[in-house]
């Protein structure tokens, strides 16, 4: 139906229809996947990124993200929210969620546990350096009203990874394949940096920051997906008891894969798929985990392009859900990817977001599901540097 449509529209002959006229632009648009879209609050000139999204129970939708003079270096920015009520057709006005005194904070992850208790988990960024950020944490079990979810629990997550840590980083360098940058023989290597970075136990202890939604497993265990600019690679928080206490798994260790989203096989493995922060050409990793996020393989390149974020979602119907930024220079182009054969291929693909290099950055994305089987997405929109806001945008995966 769309591709005749779309003959007809590009014909030069006039469209007649006896006894009726139909707009060829309104039949189009009633082929697009997204089924809704609007901005969460109106454009203003302060920094505002790095959403999250989850869907209560009570058909509410509630979204948070970080706002304020900048990032790291602004020791205003905190974390703001919003909540989109069943069958309401606007979001509330944003109220504040998390607010470290002269910290910044950033990078707010929302989700329910196994028992439907509210997570909120972000990063205070201590001496305004990423990789001094302390992760932070926050539970609600009364949350159906309005406005911002009742806390009732807050606390640091700190983390602690022995030596095993920096057997596994040297381990794992040395199954990359080799470097093809052109290093002066006088300079030391990179993986040997990093390797040894690894060994200082307050390195590694510290800077773990949080970006993306965790893996929810039958059996009680959260793994919930960080990363280290100062590493500029990955690591899970892994909870055994739905959230109460957390352990580091082992690094997963590659040249530049950050900020994990993760999906689960059929055969029960983990896969993450990353950011690129690492040598060119610019491609999403991929690593994956045999038991149940405790270590991974070391991260590879997909044939996915990509510079600034990756959010990733098993879906109900059994498809995997790509969302990102799929190109090399920017943050200009935002597209959804689907595939059947857990990411073997994409068969369906569309862009949520499609501009040229000068118009803006659409980043930050983050993705869930409702039952009705519907995709709700929420996402940083920066069309000018200082007109910034949070994109909710609903797709019927059906239709791609």
């Amino acid at each position: 139906m769309l591709s005749f449509l779309l003959s007809l529209k590009s014909s030069p002959l006039p469209l007649i229809l006896i006894g009726m006229s139909i707009s060829i632009t309104s039949l189009l648009a009633q082929s697009s996947p997204v089924t809704h879209s609007e901005l969460i609050f109106p454009l203003q000139e302060k920094h505002v990124h790095g959403s999250s999204l989850v869907a209560l129970p009570n058909g509410d939708m509630l979204a948070a993200w970080f706002y304020g003079s900048g990032e790291r270096t602004a020791n205003d920015v905190k974390i703001m929210g919003s909540r989109l009520k069943k069958g309401d057709s606007n979001w509330s006005k944003p109220f504040l969620m998390a607010d470290t005194p002269n910290l910044p904070d950033c990078n707010p992850v929302l989700f329910l546990n196994q028992e439907s208790k509210l997570f909120l988990i972000w990063i205070a960024v201590q001496a305004n350096r990423w990789e001094h950020s302390v992760l932070r944490v926050r539970t609600s079990e009364n949350y159906a009203g309005s406005g911002a979810p009742m806390w009732n629990w807050q606390d640091n997550i700190l983390l602690n990874p022995g030596d095993e840590f920096a057997i596994e980083v040297s381990k794992r360098f040395k199954e990359l394949p080799e470097n093809p940058a052109g290093w002066s023989e006088y300079a030391p290597k990179y993986d040997n940096m990093i390797i040894e970075a690894s060994k200082d136990p307050r390195k590694r202890t510290t800077g773990w920051m949080t970006r993306i939604k965790p893996m929810l497993m039958e059996n009680g265990r959260i793994v919930l997906p960080l990363y280290s600019d100062g590493f500029n690679f990955s690591l899970m928080a892994i909870s055994e008891d739905f959230g109460e206490s957390w352990k580091p798994s082992l690094p997963l260790v590659g040249r530049g894969p950050i900020q994990p989203a993760l999906v689960k096989k059929k055969n029960g493995n983990l896969v993450a798929y990353l950011r690129d922060s690492g040598d060119a050409p610019s491609r999403v990793h991929i690593s994956e985990s045999s038991d149940g996020g405790e270590s991974w393989s070391a991260s590879l390149k997909t044939e996915i392009p990509n510079t600034a974020s990756v959010e990733m979602l098993n879906l109900a119907d059994g498809r995997w859900a790509f969302l990102g930024n799929n190109i090399e220079d920017g943050r200009y182009i935002l597209s959804l990817y689907l595939s059947d054969d857990e990411g073997q291929t994409w068969k369906w693909k569309t862009r949520l977001e499609d501009h040229t290099p000068d118009q803006g950055g659409y980043s930050y994305p983050s993705l869930v599901q409702t039952l009705d089987g519907l995709l709700h997405i929420t996402y940083s929109y920066h069309p000018k540097s200082d007109s910034k806001s949070i994109k909710y945008v609903v797709v019927n995966p059906g239709k791609l």
